[in-house]
């Protein structure tokens, strides 16, 4: 697609039945996997059953089970993975660049920093102080990063790439000197989602929604941005207030899903790039998949985890992971080492 042609479906608008037929498709696939989400685990729940519980609750085991345990979880999966997903879709939007992740903000690093100070100093030891100390880390981090790199792509890329190996390098002495630390953080820092469904979300899914929200409000811009500064401007679009407000987006979306489930890598790269073609440059339709996809692959992850092993879960990260690192491959040698 040549510039002439983004600029034409930045101003008049693509073919929209068939990318809203797709999106249907998407939430119907979405519905299906939260279901199979809610009934799968160590003691299996028939599809009638799970329907039946969160219409006609009966208060059977079965029933208990649905409604206080896994539809929950189910739901923190859909929240997490619409925020990984569309934080990553901004961040390749805005760095310009098909390989970046959240994680190149220092989100992460910055979340598992501020974990490890805490739990030094014993102020993180249950969920809740983690879930405090991991928003304000993945925050600070975020603005530092955004203090410096905030004029170029570049810098930002390299700004936070530089930030993630000094927070990761201070942060793992740390642990290697305190024992006790590094017992507090390793818990948080397997990302899932088992039991993170007990802690106090109300707050940080609100913030996901809001910013689930902001990024669709804000895609239009960032259509005109993904062109180019120059055409952007042509079009009118504020490039230094559409660029600062996608970066507290990602740094919300991403920070946030971070601090409720720990670190879970690869969501926000895998998505946007399986969208990215059917979304055929426009920003609004790939925030859109990428918000229904997200929720649906780390469902069907967090399906995976649950039965891969048969003594136990395996975290959904090291499902995530696995999946991710042949779609790296991939992208690597589609879009080429110019792109890194």
């Amino acid at each position: 697609m040549t510039v002439a042609d983004r600029v034409a479906e930045v101003t008049r608008g693509g073919r929209e039945t068939p990318r809203v037929a797709l999106l249907l498709g998407g939430l119907v696939l979405l519905a299906v996997t939260a279901v199979l989400s809610v009934g799968v685990g160590a003691h299996a729940v028939p599809p009638t059953e799970v329907v039946r519980a969160l219409f006609d609750p009966r208060g059977t085991d079965d029933h208990v089970i649905v409604r206080d345990v896994r539809l929950p979880r189910a739901l923190l999966a859909v929240a997490v993975g619409a925020a990984l997903a569309a934080a990553g879709a901004l961040i390749q939007t805005l760095a310009r660049n098909p390989l970046a992740e959240p994680g190149v903000l220092g989100v992460t690093a910055g979340a598992g920093f501020a974990v490890t100070v805490g739990s030094a100093l014993g102020l993180a030891g249950a969920q809740t102080g983690q879930l405090v100390f991991a928003v304000a880390g993945s925050v600070l981090a975020a603005l530092l990063v955004m203090a410096v790199g905030r004029r170029s792509p570049l810098r930002l890329v390299l700004t936070g790439v530089a930030l993630t190996a000094v927070l990761n390098g201070i942060a793992l002495g740390l642990r290697l000197m305190l024992p006790d630390t590094f017992d507090a953080y390793r818990f948080w820092s397997v990302g899932t989602l088992a039991g993170r469904e007990q802690a106090p979300l109300a707050v940080p899914l609100t913030a996901i929604v809001l910013s689930l929200a902001g990024a669709l409000l804000l895609s239009r811009p960032l259509n005109a941005l993904a062109l180019g500064e120059s055409v952007a401007q042509t079009l009118g679009a504020g490039v230094a207030r559409t660029r600062t407000a996608a970066l507290v987006l990602i740094t919300v979306l991403s920070g946030a899903a971070t601090a409720v489930a720990g670190p879970i890598l690869f969501v926000g790269l895998i998505v946007p790039h399986l969208v990215r073609r059917i979304a055929a440059g426009s920003v609004p339709w790939l925030l859109l998949y990428s918000m229904v996809l997200g929720p649906v692959l780390l469902l069907a992850a967090d399906i995976g985890s649950r039965v891969l092993l048969p003594t136990g879960e395996v975290p959904v990260a090291i499902v995530t992971a696995f999946l991710g690192g042949p779609a790296l491959i991939w992208a690597v040698r589609r879009y080429g080492a110019g792109s890194l």
